[in-house]
């Protein structure tokens, strides 16, 4: 077979955050792909190896988790008050599908950087040296985020000195600013409390009833208490990820989960959504030993979360659901704030499995009484693993 039955497609692999993806210009991908639908979809599964019944993705760039499984779409904005258009795609590793029914916090930081990268930012909003502020607008969630990116000589400064809990290695720290973050899902009308509840009862038959907070902010997530679930909130990835029984009932939770919120109309709707709502569990603060070994101190967090992502517990902390978290703090009533001794706060301090994360949220409430997300703030890095052109089989999509 001869290299002429395969295509060579520019992109960029990228890490950002907690997570790493394939990142493409859209200029850059074939004519087919320009657009949302079928040859997009198997054009990016192709690129990461699924669907693999292996649940391996050896054929692609993927690494078989939630983290590793991901695409992203740039372009420079049609929007005049914006630079760039990102849109994310995360690929199921198994079934036979890519979800964009939301966005990639960590990855947010890789697009803002690669805007950069790639050419994408009007050279007027490009400064020499400091920081360059790239204005986003999420395609996915049809929101604005601000992302302030260290620039040096022109070109993004990569190396610095912030730890990022879960990262190996410090980066330069890139401040990212979500603004109005309520995605404006269907049955939601945007609202952060998509029920109009700090708590709600979420009766799932066959498993049991439980206290559970609906946040729409972010990301869709459905918080629960960790001691309803049988969990302290001290769990690392193997004692879930390793049990089936509990991945399944936590499967069922989310799907009822997403009813209530009204994103779908049936729970059996639930197995092609999987990328949102997420679902995570959250107790008081605790001391517990990180997946590195470090011992995180009770007085290091405000709140223990632990929270799953395309079916398996994350191993550090999602973007998108630390602004929900951190929203869900900043509003009276809710799981979270009762976890992290019941006073509202403006920052929270999150204890997960890699470490903590510190997020900033801002809330109002409006005349209704219904609570509004202003902005929420956190920090991440990013930084080009490889660059050059990825090979994907002619006819394959």
């Amino acid at each position: 077979m001869s290299n002429n039955t395969a295509l060579r497609i520019p992109a960029t692999y990228m890490r950002g955050g907690t997570s790493k993806g394939v990142f493409f210009r859209l200029e850059d991908l074939p004519l087919a792909c320009h657009q949302p639908g079928r040859a997009r979809d198997r054009f990016l599964q192709r690129v990461i190896g699924s669907p693999d019944p292996y649940v391996k993705q050896v054929d692609g760039l993927g690494g078989a988790t939630s983290s590793t499984s991901k695409c992203v779409i740039l372009s420079r904005s049609t929007r005049a008050d914006h630079d760039v258009d990102y849109l994310y795609g995360q690929v199921a590793i198994e079934d036979d599908f890519v979800d964009w029914s939301g966005n990639c916090g960590n990855l947010t930081a890789a697009a803002a950087a690669f805007a950069l990268h790639a050419g994408l930012m009007p050279p007027e909003h490009l400064p020499q040296d400091g920081v360059c502020t790239v204005r986003i607008w999420q395609a996915n969630t049809a929101k604005t985020i601000m992302a302030h990116v260290p620039v040096q000589g022109g070109q993004v400064q990569e190396a610095g000195d912030f730890v990022l809990d879960g990262v190996a290695f410090p980066a330069a720290e890139i401040v990212l600013e979500f603004l109005d973050p309520a995605p404006d899902e269907e049955g939601s009308g945007g609202a952060v409390l998509p029920t109009g509840n700090a708590q709600d009862v979420l009766d799932v038959p066959g498993i049991g009833r439980f206290a559970a907070s609906f946040v729409n902010a972010g990301i869709p997530t459905a918080i629960l208490n960790a001691h309803e679930l049988g969990y302290t909130g001290t769990e690392l990835q193997p004692a879930i990820n390793g049990d089936a029984a509990a991945l399944a009932r936590l499967e069922a939770i989310r799907a009822h989960a997403a009813v209530r919120m009204g994103l779908i109309d049936h729970v059996a709707d639930a197995a092609r959504r999987q990328h949102t709502p997420k679902i995570a569990f959250v107790a008081p603060p605790a001391g517990y030993t990180a997946s590195s070994g470090r011992q995180v101190a009770a007085e290091d967090v405000d709140v223990l979360v632990r929270a799953l992502s395309m079916g398996r517990l994350h191993h550090a902390m999602m973007g998108t659901a630390a602004v929900a978290i951190a929203t869900a703090a900043a509003i009276p009533g809710t799981l979270v704030c009762q976890a992290a001794g019941g006073s509202p706060r403006t920052h929270v301090r999150l204890g997960h499995p890699s470490g903590t994360l510190r997020v900033g949220a801002e809330v109002q409430q409006g005349a209704d009484g219904q609570w509004q997300a202003r902005k929420a703030v956190m920090s991440r890095s990013a930084r080009i693993l490889m660059e050059g052109w990825v090979r994907v089989p002619a006819g394959s999509f």
